[in-house]
């Protein structure tokens, strides 16, 4: 039976009938990017006509009194209008990348690229009609266009991408991915990799040196097989993506396989830094006397993120403080009742790069709270552990209820307006526990801290120092707009359960 079953496996295995295999799932990916595209291609199209028509209402409908009603209003001539403009639309979508496979479910990069291609079509427009005298367009109509247009193409596509996540768990848009060396470095790539399962890589294995076959670097993950076999393990498993460890091989190693395997159709050559463990700020690449050098950047985000982030955070914070000023008022007013001391307590904490500065909160202790605490000596290895009681003696009756629903920490909102802080970030880390984070403090420090994030709605105090290091390390590297969006709505419930808050 099993001679039979070997030799079943070894004429299957041949390279003929391995490489038609592969070829058939190469074949069966290009069919599904090819319905995505198509299925992007029928979303844009209903959504930027559903754009200019709602654009349409807006402007001519509605009683709107900062629009000049003798503009241009006939529906005829706009319906007529929008029979070209959402060909021409597309076709500049098209030309900014938003059909592009590399751009396609990776984060913030489709969605910018369906914005570059929105604000040339309306440049398009522009130029139109200063070109075409004709051309007559109500400013109004075609900036309203430019706004609904976007926003609606965006929704449609990220319905898209979520039906694509759904369907990546059931084995599609998938590609079969090897890493290639065995060591730490391959080990944290291959977590990384298995907890984003948006990811779109399916990793079959490791391979590494002769003596490594047949460890276990992940869950149901091991070596399977030498970098000597590496042609025959890339046939029998279909990879498509071969990633290089490449703190894990030797210069030679590397040259030998780019020599082999860069140029070839069928499979993508990935290289990590080398550095994953501590780099998590992104790196750019410059030419000096015509050799290219690679820089790490000081901070994670930069440029159009960090203005988004900003955006974002006062768009929230401003209108926020404001409905509740009052209850900020009350809760003043009942610190002041219930103990004395001052009201707001200022912690010592680190922000990017390092800097220092004060971090606000409702004051939540009595001020004698060194003296409470020194007669409680069994204490002390929790709070020296924690660097937090889940049962403090210091707590003030009131303290425990604003420490529960996080009332406490609304005085953080200032830290925001001040750009010390960010509405969702990693945890604060003051001064003193820098020394428990490792190396992985640095990377903490290149984003602003959060007053929520992801330690916040997965158990806040209730998770231990190892737990909350992976999951602001999760934030930091995986960091999107939309990442920002979900944490700030799964909040409110985490707040509202109080769980793990003391």
């Amino acid at each position: 039976m099993s001679s039979t079953a070997s030799a079943v496996g070894s004429v299957f295995e041949t390279p003929v009938a391995l490489e038609a295999v592969a070829a058939a799932r190469r074949r069966a990916r290009s069919t599904e990017w090819n319905l995505l595209i198509a299925a992007l291609l029928v979303n844009d199209l209903l959504m930027v006509g559903l754009g200019f028509r709602v654009a349409y209402a807006v402007r001519f409908e509605l009683p709107l009194p900062f629009f000049h009603a003798e503009a241009l209003s006939s529906i005829d001539y706009y319906a007529r209008l929008v029979v070209y403009l959402i060909p021409i639309w597309l076709a500049v979508l098209a030309a900014a990348g938003a059909y592009q496979r590399a751009y396609l479910l990776g984060g913030t990069e489709e969605y910018d690229r369906v914005f570059r291609g929105t604000t040339l079509g309306v440049l398009v427009v522009a130029i139109a009609g200063f070109l075409v005298p004709e051309l007559i367009v109500a400013r109004g109509w075609i900036v309203l266009a430019w706004g609904f247009t976007f926003v609606f193409t965006s929704a449609g596509r990220l319905i898209i991408r979520r039906i694509v996540y759904g369907l990546r768990a059931r084995g599609h848009f998938l590609s079969r991915a090897l890493i290639v060396g065995a060591n730490e470095e391959a080990r944290l790539l291959a977590d990384q990799l298995l907890m984003w399962r948006t990811s779109g890589l399916k990793l079959v294995g490791f391979v590494d040196g002769e003596d490594s076959v047949g460890k276990e670097m992940a869950p149901n993950l091991r070596v399977i097989g030498s970098i000597a076999g590496l042609d025959s393990i890339v046939a029998r498993h279909g990879v498509e993506e071969l990633i290089l460890a490449s703190s894990a091989l030797s210069r030679e190693t590397i040259l030998d396989i780019f020599r082999r395997y860069g140029v070839s159709p069928n499979l993508q050559l990935r290289m990590s830094s080398g550095l994953y463990e501590i780099i998590t700020t992104g790196l750019s690449v410059k030419e000096f006397a015509y050799v290219p050098l690679v820089g790490v950047n000081r901070v994670r985000l930069t440029g159009t993120d960090r203005l988004i982030k900003a955006s974002l955070d006062y768009a929230v914070t401003l209108p926020l403080l404001l409905l509740l000023s009052p209850l900020l008022l009350i809760l003043g007013l009942l610190i002041r009742l219930d103990s004395p001391g001052p009201l707001i307590h200022r912690r010592r904490v680190l922000g990017i790069n390092g800097r220092q500065f004060d971090a606000y909160k409702f004051r939540t202790m009595a001020v004698n709270g060194d003296e409470i605490l020194a007669g409680r000596p069994e204490l002390h290895v929790e709070l020296a552990q924690n660097h937090k009681l889940k049962d403090d003696p210091r707590v003030t009756r009131l303290g425990r209820i604003l420490r529960r629903f996080s009332l406490d920490e609304l005085p953080q909102l200032f830290n925001v307006l001040k750009r010390d802080m960010s509405l969702v970030g990693p945890r604060m880390i003051s001064p003193e526990e820098m020394a428990r984070y490792d190396q992985w403090g640095i990377n903490l420090l290149t984003i602003p801290p959060g007053i929520t994030g992801l330690w916040q709605v997965s158990g806040r105090s209730d998770i231990g120092y190892a737990e909350r290091v992976r999951l602001d390390m999760h934030y930091v590297r995986n960091w999107s707009i939309w990442l920002d969006l979900q944490l700030l709505w799964q909040t409110i419930p985490a707040v509202l359960r109080g769980r793990g808050a003391y």
